[in-house]
């Protein structure tokens, strides 16, 4: 059971590990972004030291507010994530499908995933994603998308930021990762999708919600995602890759409030995986 680094926003890297380590939480899934050390492999290997806290996956840095983390060049950056994880001792990077507009980037993408894989021995899982609302994308808070449809911009509820969309599992990749908190923003079946990605189904980012446009990461339980039977499944089919808690905990007004959500969600999968 890993804790995701993201799961203490918008406290530090550092936070993450203490917290693993105090709650029993097995490793790390290191969110690469603007925090400086996220970004330090040496920084990342004193923590691991400090907290006998293992780094287990490397999320690559995917996010519309990191897109200049590691330079403007998405190829480069998952070429450096790759190399992070193999620096810090962890197996797996996770990554998001390219940006629509990366193209570039978009039509090499599956064979750099393969190349990598190949070359390095790093397992990159690429991960669900969710449509998302064009007044959120482009910042047109104002604008409803009803409009923009009328205008001739982006119609109906929501528009794939991806390409070639968000479901992975249309693309031969090798590996994928399997974030329930994306599959309620997305309206798919987790469970129907975990099926299609198959043995490929490496890394699991188990959170919750309950259909919002936006991406919640609930406790899991806390919303309308199959959580349990999902982990359930994968307890019992012997599923032998990394589960990895990454749940918003940006409401907690105290450490120890917190520590409680963290621990509740260690808990939940704890008692689901058997």
């Amino acid at each position: 059971m890993g804790l995701s680094t993201a799961s203490v926003y918008p406290q530090k890297a550092e936070s993450a590990f203490q917290f693993a380590a105090e709650l029993g939480y097995d490793g790390i899934e290191l969110m690469v972004w603007a925090e400086a050390v996220s970004q330090d492999a040496k920084a990342v290997r004193a923590l691991i030291e400090k907290y006998d806290m293992p780094v287990q996956a490397v999320h690559a840095p995917c996010l519309l507010i990191s897109q200049r983390v590691w330079g403007t060049d998405p190829v480069r950056r998952l070429d450096k994530a790759v190399e992070m994880a193999r620096s810090v001792g962890a197996t797996t990077v996770v990554v998001h499908p390219p940006f629509r507009w990366q193209r570039p980037y978009a039509r090499g993408f599956a064979e750099q995933v393969a190349r990598l894989e190949d070359t390095t021995g790093i397992i990159v899982a690429v991960e669900n994603m969710f449509p998302m609302r064009a007044d959120r994308l482009f910042g047109r808070k104002e604008r409803s998308i009803e409009r923009m449809g009328k205008r001739g911009g982006l119609p109906g509820p929501g528009v794939s930021a991806f390409a070639p969309g968000y479901d992975p599992t249309t693309q031969p990749h090798r590996h994928f990762t399997l974030d329930l908190s994306h599959t309620s923003t997305a309206g798919m079946d987790a469970l129907e999708l975990a099926d299609r990605m198959g043995a490929g189904l490496v890394h699991v980012h188990l959170a919750d919600g309950r259909g919002a446009y936006v991406d919640e990461h609930l406790i899991p339980g806390h919303g309308t995602q199959p959580c349990a039977e999902l982990c359930q499944r994968l307890g019992s089919s012997g599923f032998a890759g990394q589960v990895v808690l990454e749940v918003n905990t940006q409401n907690a007004r105290t450490r120890v409030e917190r520590a409680s959500m963290l621990a509740e969600a260690l808990a939940f999968a704890r008692q689901h995986l058997g």
